[in-house]
């Protein structure tokens, strides 16, 4: 099995109990003054492990196109963070996070169309039931 699946599963169980976990934190405080907090604590654990793998003796490499991407990623990825914390504080943390995956219809099309990646029929039905689970957890 080569080692990105293995990171890929290593993400999904920790995403998975991310909004678990993170819907007991929002028991006693606004979404966006968790989300604050958590983000504060992935801000310092993120540069411990950069600086752990010695990875921030690339920083000379980045150009203003990678600093722009990088930089609009974590805009988009901010707002995301948002409105999933005000969605888990106020729903069922077992259909936002449903919702929230199907994100990845989303990131198929787009990655078909920026970068380029195939778009078999495999992806295609598995995008298809994707939106249909969706839609079910939506319509109840």
């Amino acid at each position: 099995m080569p080692v990105w699946i293995l990171y890929a599963l290593a993400s999904m169980f920790f995403a998975g109990l991310t909004s678990v976990i993170a819907k007991f934190g929002l028991k006693n405080v606004p979404s966006d003054l968790g989300l604050a907090i958590r983000t504060s604590v992935v801000f310092i654990f993120i540069w411990i492990n950069a600086i752990a793998f010695r990875h921030t003796k690339f920083m000379g490499n980045f150009t203003g196109k990678d600093l722009l991407f990088l930089s609009i990623s974590a805009l988009t990825t901010s707002l995301s963070w948002i409105f999933y914390y005000r969605a888990i504080k106020i729903g069922d943390v077992s259909v936002v996070a449903g919702i929230d995956k199907a994100s990845l219809v989303i990131t198929i099309f787009l990655s078909f169309f920026f970068l380029n990646e195939p778009l078999t029929p495999k992806i295609l039905l598995g995008a298809g039931l994707i939106t249909a689970g969706t839609l079910v957890l939506v319509f109840k």
